[in-house]
């Protein structure tokens, strides 16, 4: 099948409303403003900075995002409500997304109104719009359920009045790719966005069938977010279009990685592990005939390069690792060895990945230095730690080490007990390196209140980085561990 897309397709993100809907989602105004600039700087056409009429903050931040003087056109969400579209153009949004249930459904059980007096009440919302001088993006909601031949009446008689754009939601995300193609090119009387749920894992593919149907616009959010199962991601579709499709999206890809971790730890959502374009396993690689395939040849177990989408390809090491990719860590991290030595690394890597572990830099490192009967005065030494915490203390760590024979001592505070010793401990080695935090993961071994817990670290220093790993029943001393092993080896003088 030929793909006819139009020449500039549209995306309108809404991470900052159907995104925030997703339960135990709250974002502040500064962060709206922080993730509306980064979209912005994208290339995103449209930001839906959330819904005017939901609360103060709601305006607020739409305030602040329409005055932010962001290159994106800034919509908001609105009912067919006049107090709502007032709320709208007095907070100094360009755009109205103004929804309107169309399905007998929604229509009967949500507003308890007639299929006639739902039409007035759009058609009236789009004049007044209008006469507000608001841009108007008339959405349909559970139009996948409604009654074509009203939708497309209750859509014609919207564009007559002044409708900009149209929008068809499927809500509860029960089209189908042929569904979607059989109904997008009747409903074509202005420009057409979609807007799709995943609840049954059809977002992306529905999306792009109605792109190729003629729709102009995409409703997305960043990495999926949304009520239940979520919405269209932003960084999956982008790149199915650029890489599958050949279509020059007008989006700076290399920026959907940072922007995909800095949503996620401002909305508290981790990404999955395994997630396409963003998740840590996208561009991350175990396997010995796979590892040794991407170290010649990247292109042989990856359709994209991670630069694209601003990420860097990473080779773990467990027991699937084979000789060229302990060989490649080993090279990276400075060590020389002959084949024999290589052989009898890989081996005992091989028997760390059989105990269930990941085998990280440090651990590397140490089987390393075994192997070639290499000893080494650590940097650092850990003298003592102590953390105080509890309801009504600012949480205060301070640590005494040894660091190249003298003897520091450091203190301070942080969000919790592991944040302020993590914190005191870059604070006392900052006279021999600038060490950071990149990442943080911590995972129980064993169940219980007194279950051991693996905490891995990721840090880098003058562009150099490192994982660690620390293990212990008290969260804080496995932390330290890891923090103490990878700052060593980040501070070693290698030949």
């Amino acid at each position: 099948m030929i793909a006819l897309f139009v020449d500039k397709i549209r995306f309108f993100d809404t991470t900052l409303r159907d995104g925030e809907q997703t339960p135990g989602v709250s974002l502040k105004p500064s962060q709206k403003v922080e993730i509306a600039t980064m979209l912005a700087e994208l290339g995103v056409s449209t930001i839906e900075a959330g819904s005017a009429a939901a609360s103060e903050g709601e305006r607020e931040a739409l305030r602040l995002i329409a005055g932010a003087g962001l290159s994106a056109e800034i919509a908001t969400f609105v009912r067919a409500l006049p107090l709502d579209i007032d709320y709208a153009a007095d907070c100094g949004a360009d755009c109205v997304h103004l929804v309107v249930p169309v399905s007998d459904l929604h229509i009967g059980a949500k507003l308890r109104k007639s299929r006639e007096q739902v039409c007035e009440m759009a058609w009236n919302a789009v004049e007044y719009a209008k006469e507000r001088g608001l841009v108007v993006e008339l959405s349909g909601e559970d139009a996948s359920r409604a009654d074509p031949d009203y939708l497309a009446g209750l859509f014609r008689g919207g564009v007559e009045r002044g409708a900009d754009r149209l929008c068809f939601c499927d809500t509860v995300g029960i089209l189908t790719p042929e569904q979607v193609a059989a109904v997008i090119p009747g409903l074509l009387f202005a420009p057409l966005s979609i807007h799709c749920h995943d609840d049954l894992g059809m977002a992306m593919t529905n999306t792009l069938a109605a792109l190729k149907a003629g729709a102009t616009a995409a409703h997305v959010t960043v990495n999926g977010l949304g009520e239940r199962a979520g919405n269209t991601p932003i960084e999956e579709l982008v790149m199915a279009l650029e890489v599958l499709y050949g279509v020059r999206t007008g989006i700076r890809t290399d920026g959907l990685y940072h922007v995909a971790t800095a949503v996620s730890k401002m909305t508290g959502v981790p990404l999955p592990l395994n997630k396409a374009i963003v998740g840590e396993m996208a561009f991350t690689h175990e396997s010995g005939i796979h590892a040794h395939g991407v170290l010649r040849n990247a292109s042989t177990y990856e359709p994209i390069r991670p630069e694209q989408v601003g990420r860097t390809r990473r080779i773990l090491l467990g027991k699937h690792s084979g000789t060229a990719s302990v060989q490649a860590a080993l090279h990276e991290l400075g060590y020389v060895c002959d084949e024999g030595q290589i052989a009898e690394i890989v081996a005992r890597v091989k028997a760390i990945g059989d105990e269930g572990r990941r085998v990280t830099d440090a651990d590397l490192m140490a089987v390393a230095d075994s192997v070639l009967d290499l000893v080494r005065e650590p940097v650092i030494t850990l003298k003592q730690v102590t953390v105080v915490s509890g309801s009504n203390v600012i949480p205060t760590a301070s640590v005494t080490l040894t660091v190249n024979g003298g003897e520091v001592t450091c203190a301070a505070t942080g969000n919790g007990p592991v944040d302020a010793a993590i914190e005191a401990l870059r604070r006392a080695v900052a006279g021999a390196g600038d060490i950071r935090l990149e990442d943080y993961q911590v995972d129980a071994i064993t169940g219980g209140t007194d279950a051991l817990v693996d905490v891995t670290v990721c840090l880098s220093k003058d562009g150099r980085m490192l994982t660690s790993r620390g293990a212990r029943t008290d969260i804080i001393m496995g932390s330290v561990e890891a923090m103490v092993s990878g700052m060593n080896r980040l501070l070693e003088e290698r030949g």
